[in-house]
């Protein structure tokens, strides 16, 4: 069974960091392109940043460009996703997926098709 798990959200305030992660079991890590997504109250889900399979190739949204970074672990079936210089727009549940179909990671959630259950990062002002 497919299971990813987030951790490390929270409150924090504006200007402040936070490390995100998202482990996986129950499949081949390696094989599987990860993503990070976040939904805020009354807003469609963003994808926020992925990390490819094989060569590590990544993308990040406009909104988080310079202050986010995404790293993986493939010994420890871990992405991490490091959060710098946090705003208030930031303010969301953070949800991790897996994909293994596409030749490379993608900043859709219409392309995975195993989801953590999330983790909510709330930035005060």
């Amino acid at each position: 069974e497919v299971q990813l798990v987030e951790s490390g959200g929270g409150l924090v305030q504006a200007g402040g960091s936070l490390r995100l992660s998202c482990t996986a079991s129950g499949f081949t890590f390696e094989d599987y392109h990860i993503g990070w997504f976040r939904q805020a109250p009354g807003k469609e889900r963003e994808g926020v940043s992925c990390i490819s399979r094989s060569d590590g190739s990544i993308y990040y949204a406009d909104s988080v460009k310079g202050r986010f970074t995404i790293s993986r672990d493939n010994a420890k079936n871990t992405v991490y996703l490091h959060m710098n210089s946090l705003k208030p727009e930031d303010t969301a549940v953070y949800y991790c997926a897996a994909d293994e179909k596409y030749y490379y990671c993608l900043g859709y959630g219409w392309a995975y098709d195993s989801w953590g259950q999330g983790t909510q990062v709330t930035v005060s002002s």
